[in-house]
């Protein structure tokens, strides 16, 4: 397909502050895309009923038709309009509301990085495009199919050709459906930094932690659908902390109040419960809401003891609580990542499984070896068609673009603008490998 003759995307901001409209429509002026606005849920609604809009972006807070209500309408007449849903307010019951009414793409918080926007904005028009690209190649396989079943058995000819015209379509659906995978682990990747920002401690601990829970799930030889659950958990463990205070999420718990731990305790439950309307994430939200349980059944917040607490949650628990000792989110000191492993130890079978403990001791024990297949590369040197084999951080630790992702000529050059006007030295790996 040559994406140079397509048309420009077609957007509607709603919010009922005019200065916030102003400063998108800024942002977005220099993409070539088509806006409109509207001060209101039913401005909006009058302008979908005359244009066609490929993404709604709506403030959550407004008067009248608040932005849960709008988007429920924008889903249920207008199906195919992808909607991101914009608010300043840490209100986990109205904002998982609205991302249950209103389905949304992506969640974004106010203040928003305009990098991270206009790349959001990007990645929903992306999915929105190959969903619609999935729909038509999967209609033309099922014409294909039935044009093949009305054939005459004799023509072995004819149908040796149309057997080799649907394989195609197919390899073409799954190229199609591994971007769609790849794009939803992006996703939770910039969600998962997106939320970091509030504490500054916090910045790269859900990535660690991630990275220690694959990496021990892969030890403790577990299928590779029990890792892929296990590293999303990590990436989204403290989700049900979106609605803490900024006091509260600077405390380590060991100096929280009495009402302020009752509060901290929650957070497993408020994590589940925002992951529940994904069915991608059932087995990371059961994950994430037993991960403070305890081996000797004295956790929170169900009391499971024991094989009881799912085998995801107790390695998480040990990949999180060594990350935490050592950035001061669970004491006053923070520990050396000699100190952490002793904590550990000594609670071996009472907060932590014996057998996963074990495990990880020798994880973090071994040496460390030099990655393979991968090399730095210069951002005056990238090229279209590299692939990333780490993620790539700005300097304030947000996730800008995820390991495997597949630089392309204008995403390049934009690396390379920003390097320069940061003063250049930054530095990309990239895989040296074909896989």
């Amino acid at each position: 397909m040559n994406h140079t003759t397509e048309t420009p995307a077609t957007l509607l901001l709603v919010d009922d502050e005019a200065s916030i409209l102003s400063s998108l429509r800024r942002l977005l002026r220099p993409t070539g895309y088509t806006i409109h606005t509207a001060a209101s849920g039913q401005a909006g609604i009058a302008i979908l009923e005359r244009e066609p809009v490929d993404l709604v972006i709506s403030d959550l807070r407004m008067p009248e038709m608040n932005g849960a209500q709008f988007l429920e309408q924008v889903r249920n007449r207008w199906p195919a309009t992808m909607r991101i849903l914009l608010t300043g307010y840490a209100d986990v019951s109205s904002t998982i509301d609205a991302i249950n009414r209103g389905e949304i793409f992506r969640y974004v918080s106010k203040p928003w990085d305009d990098t991270q926007l206009t790349l959001t904005i990007r990645d929903a028009l992306e999915s929105s495009r190959l969903r619609k690209e999935n729909a038509r190649l999967l209609a033309l396989t099922q014409a294909q199919n039935e044009e093949l079943a009305g054939l005459n058995v004799g023509l072995e000819r004819k149908v040796a050709e149309r057997t080799a015209e649907i394989e195609q379509v197919n390899s073409f659906l799954n190229l199609a459906n591994d971007r769609l995978k790849q794009n939803f682990l992006v996703s939770i990747k910039i969600f998962s930094g997106l939320m970091e920002l509030r504490g500054a401690s916090m910045v790269g601990h859900s990535r660690r932690v991630a990275d220690l829970a694959r990496k021990l799930a892969i030890k403790l030889e577990l299928p590779a659908r029990d890792q892929q659950d296990i590293f999303v958990a990590a990436l989204l463990h403290d989700i049900g902390k979106i609605g803490f205070s900024d006091k509260l999420l600077a405390h380590p718990v060991s100096r929280m109040s009495g009402e302020d731990v009752g509060t901290h305790r929650r957070h497993p439950i408020a994590g589940e419960a925002a992951l529940l309307p994904l069915a991608e994430l059932k087995e990371a939200a059961r994950i994430i809401r037993s991960h403070h349980e305890r081996f000797d059944g004295q956790g929170y917040p169900d009391g499971l003891q024991g094989d009881f607490i799912p085998l995801g949650a107790r390695i998480l628990a040990v990949a999180n609580d060594y990350d935490g000792l050592q950035i001061g989110t669970l004491s006053d000191k923070r520990l050396s990542p000699e100190q952490a492993r002793a904590m550990l130890v000594q609670t071996r079978g009472k907060r932590y499984d014996p057998r996963v403990l074990d495990a990880f001791l020798e994880l973090i024990g071994a040496p460390m070896q030099e990655a393979t297949g991968e090399q730095a590369v210069p951002v005056a040197d990238l090229r279209p068609g590299m692939v990333l084999a780490r993620d790539f951080c700005g300097r304030d630790g947000v996730l800008l673009l995820a390991s495997d992702y597949i630089l392309d000529a204008p995403l390049v050059k934009h690396i390379q603008d920003t390097d320069r006007r940061e003063g250049g030295g930054m530095s990309l790996y990239v895989r040296t490998d074909r896989r």
